[in-house]
């Protein structure tokens, strides 16, 4: 249904926007009758003060899985097509279990605190989050490991996010724990009022008694009652966001123009119930035109008792999530929200030309591109969320549909082949059906790795394309230790301590975060595709390297170590160079790829997948001009073969290609068949 002209609060509004008495969240009652996933965008009455920040809050109901993160991430497209400056919070409460520590109060007491495994557990980033579980753990620039969701906000709207830009309930707490000096008793009641709230504590959780250098002021012992969750909990997470959201993230200075807050879960969680008040505090805060909440949820709608619900924006099914911010506009959802914002006046016509040429494109692809993904939980595809993104991005640009098989890397092993022979056969006939193989990063042990070495092994010796990244980098050193150099017990000490010949060694530290990476010659497949730069920076997520002493050997073989740190002491990037396309990197390429701007190496992969890049040196032309830094100096030709048709030239950017361009990749190359 489209949004009315005139605004006022609907009755689900009135009840999640609570009275002064604020005791506890509303549950919205659960109606068994045909429902449908609608939007609602909970309006206040008055608008006023159009110089603070502006807030839209988006939570979702009784039912999870609903997409409220892909409409915040919509929202903010929308917003940001209108000419307004958009930032993101997500505020998320559980992930899975912190590494143990112990509880320390007045810098000489000790105390643990068991609790059944069944209850959950605080956390304060997504370090130790299970990708089977949670899916991915993605990492921002500043190093900060965080859920998917704020990958999605970053492709989305092509931001930059900080951790700053996650709320956890252990990041709260520990703010609050580090900031006051609690003696034991206080400590007691603490925790026993956390437990009431639905907070549980890691079998053993920090709580150090200590200051943080005076940034909230500290409770005398003389007077001190501890903490509560109201006003102490709710004060914190209410200063977090009022302080997040001036911080700008689209790389231009000053304040943004609204903050999306999403809020994790769904309405009647134990668990978000601190964070439920606070927004509910927060609402009564700001000015009514400054603070809008967009509801998520399955709403029924009865026809035959004539009710009229206003502001509410139906969510259909659609080809891609791309298009999700059309629904948006076209039942004038934007109005809404700017009207109750108060920035009718100062927004544009959102203009998403280029954005729904994406997401039409998209659909609309015919020519095949298949590419096989050997990883360890091939099971659940969230754990691999940006990958999957990232190939998208790149087929949608050189015009092929994607085709994603996902191999279970332990059953490719010959152990399987005995224990289950049908497992193995098909993880095999589907490796070999493939047109390019994509080994993602790993997590979780030794196993599959094994699996992941074969798949490796298969792309190198048979000429399909392959693309390794971070943990598929290392198995392809492995991999070509033990085949072409005859090491045949070669392997890493994370998986093999005692192996005779470490091809791959445990760093000092672990590298984590955006790191610069220097190419040594321009002259490779790698740096061409970055459109001929001299370096990139890319994040990284890694505890392990290839061991500097056996680079030379390496070298000598045929494996070429084309970019490094500056020191050149780290192997970042390899290439074989008599390969069509065989490229492995330490670092994590998908996560800086965005729809419309594709990441370079996953462009290579489809395009070498789609139509075979050449293997000569003059497949990958450099443009004229030098590069000074690593952002290249123009569109940058590139000249790719098709199986069946020759070769050509072609350069340019946009998606309204010509004839015979595949595509463009985030360094304005195009790719021609």
């Amino acid at each position: 249904m489209a949004a009315s002209s005139s605004w006022s609060p609907s009755v689900v509004g009135s009840d999640l926007k609570r009275s002064e008495d604020r005791r506890g969240p509303c549950s919205p009652a659960v109606v068994p009758l045909p429902i449908q996933l609608q939007l609602l965008l909970l309006l206040p009455i008055t608008y006023r003060n159009l110089e603070k920040m502006k807030y839209v809050v988006v939570t979702s109901g009784v039912v999870s899985g609903l997409g409220n993160g892909v409409a915040a991430s919509s929202i903010g497209v929308v917003l940001k097509a209108s000419g307004l400056r958009v930032t993101f919070i997500k505020i998320g409460k559980l992930f899975t279990c912190l590494p143990e520590h112990t509880i320390h109060m007045d810098r000489c007491t000790a105390l643990r605190f068991t609790l059944p495994r069944k209850d959950p557990y605080l956390n304060t980033d997504a370090r130790t989050m299970s990708p089977s579980e949670r899916g991915e753990v993605f990492v921002l620039d500043d190093g900060s490991e965080v859920d998917m969701d704020l990958g999605n906000y970053e492709r989305f709207l092509d931001v930059e996010l900080t951790g700053d830009n996650k709320i956890t309930t252990g990041k709260i707490y520990q703010a609050l724990i580090l900031s006051f000096s609690l003696q034991p008793d206080n400590v007691c009641k603490l925790v026993i009022r956390f437990l009431r709230c639905g907070v549980s504590f890691t079998p053993c959780m920090t709580l150090a008694a200590c200051d943080r250098q005076g940034e909230k002021r500290r409770l005398s012992r003389e007077n001190s009652t501890g903490l509560s969750v109201v006003p102490h909990v709710t004060d914190a997470i209410q200063e977090w966001i009022e302080r997040v959201a001036l911080m700008p993230v689209d790389g231009i200075e000053g304040q943004p123009d609204v903050c999306i807050v999403e809020l994790g879960g769904t309405t009647g969680d134990i668990e978000s119930r601190p964070f439920i008040e606070a927004l509910s505090q927060f609402s009564y805060r700001s000015a009514d035109n400054n603070f809008c909440l967009v509801h998520v949820s399955l709403v029924p709608l009865i026809d035959i008792v004539g009710e009229q619900v206003e502001c509410i924006v139906s969510l259909t099914n659609v080809p891609n999530i791309w298009h999700v911010p059309s629904l948006l506009i076209d039942q004038k959802g934007h109005e809404a929200i700017l009207g109750v914002l108060g920035l009718s006046r100062l927004a544009m016509e959102p203009k998403l030309d280029t954005w729904m040429n994406i997401a039409r494109t998209c659909h609309k692809l015919h020519a095949p591109v298949r590419i096989a993904v050997v990883g360890k939980c091939t099971n659940v595809s969230n754990a691999y969320h940006s990958i999957l993104e990232a190939m998208l991005h790149a087929s949608v640009a050189c015009h092929r549909r994607l085709s994603v098989d996902w191999v279970p890397a332990s059953d490719l092993d010959e152990e399987t082949s005995d224990e289950s022979p049908d497992l193995h056969e098909k993880a095999w006939s589907l490796l070999k059906g493939a047109d390019g193989v994509l080994v993602p990063g790993g997590f979780g042990g030794h196993q599959g790795v094994g699996g992941e070495i074969l798949a490796a092994k298969y792309a190198r010796e048979n000429n399909v394309p392959y693309l390794g990244i971070c943990l598929g980098m290392q198995v392809a050193v492995i991999e070509f230790a033990r085949s072409v150099l005859g090491l045949k017990d070669a392997n890493s000490t994370e998986f093999d301590a005692g192996t005779r010949h470490p091809c791959l060694v445990a760093m000092p530290e672990a590298c984590l975060g955006s790191r610069r990476t220097y190419f040594r010659t321009v002259d490779c497949k790698s740096a061409k595709l970055y459109g001929n730069v001299k370096y990139v920076d890319e994040r990284h997520r890694h505890r392990y390297e290839v061991n500097p002493e056996m680079v030379g050997e390496l070298e000598s073989a045929g494996v070429k170590f084309v970019g490094t740190d500056e020191a050149e002491n780290r192997m970042e990037v390899l290439e074989l160079p008599w390969h069509p396309y065989f490229v492995g990197v330490q670092f994590h390429p998908e996560l800086k790829s965005r729809p419309g701007k594709p990441s370079p190496l996953f462009m290579g992969l489809i395009a070498a997948a789609s139509s075979g890049l050449l293997d000569d040196g003059s497949m990958l032309q450099s443009p004229a001009g030098g590069v000074e830094n690593g952002h290249g100096s123009g569109p940058v030709p590139i000249k790719v073969v098709s199986r069946s048709s020759g070769s050509g030239y072609a350069s340019g950017g946009g998606l309204d290609l010509e004839e015979g361009v595949l595509g463009v990749h985030v360094s304005g190359a195009a790719l021609a068949h």
